[in-house]
């Protein structure tokens, strides 16, 4: 299969598209890793290295999923190099400040769960798929509540409690545009020419 970007330019067949869209979602969960990995490094309290160390497990694991379910299919993961966290990245940078981190990540979180969401709402959805949108969206619920309650935490305790909701606000700004990007992409590999 030809890189994403390439992709995006010719006829999917059914399985193609279906393992382009679980290789956007592998790849969405992998460069989350990522993000927390770096919040490991920052935030040095108990509390937060034991609930960092249970969230990136958890998105390993997410990723996980998505490759096992690729290879039932009888593929291969495609490499990403132009998905949501790339193209977040390229429009805000990584922050350096620890609520933004933190702020970003929930956005980020927020966007995978909608997304899981509303993929489980497709009448065509394979059971399998079901399944691992299921344990894949459990997980998210909890992540989101504790870097909120970490990020308000640390604003409140610099003294600018609003620094978090002004962050999430700038991000999901930024979320919104790269959204509207991929969807238009998703669909062009999904609606028939």
């Amino acid at each position: 299969m030809a890189a994403s970007s390439e992709i995006a330019h010719r006829e999917l067949d059914g399985t193609d598209a279906e393992v382009l869209v679980y290789s956007y979602y592998r790849d969405a969960e992998l460069r989350g890793s990522n993000l927390l990995y770096r919040l490991l490094r920052i935030l040095k309290d108990d509390a937060s290295q034991i609930a960092l160390s249970e969230h990136l497990c958890d998105e390993t694991r997410h990723a996980w999923l998505w490759t096992e379910r690729i290879q039932e299919l009888g593929k291969a993961p495609v490499p990403i190099t132009d998905g949501y966290q790339v193209r977040i990245g390229k429009r805000c940078g990584v922050p350096r400040h620890p609520v933004d981190l933190l702020a970003l990540t929930v956005v980020v979180e927020q966007r995978a769960l909608k997304r899981y969401q509303e993929h489980l709402k497709r009448a065509d959805t394979p059971d399998r798929t079901l399944e691992v949108l299921r344990s894949v969206s459990k997980d998210e619920g909890w992540h989101i509540d504790w870097v909120r309650q970490k990020a308000r935490e640390i604003a409140s305790a610099e003294g600018s409690p609003e620094r978090y909701d002004e962050a999430v606000e700038r991000y999901r700004a930024i979320d919104k545009e790269v959204w509207e990007e991929l969807e238009g992409i998703e669909r062009s590999w999904t609606e028939p020419r």
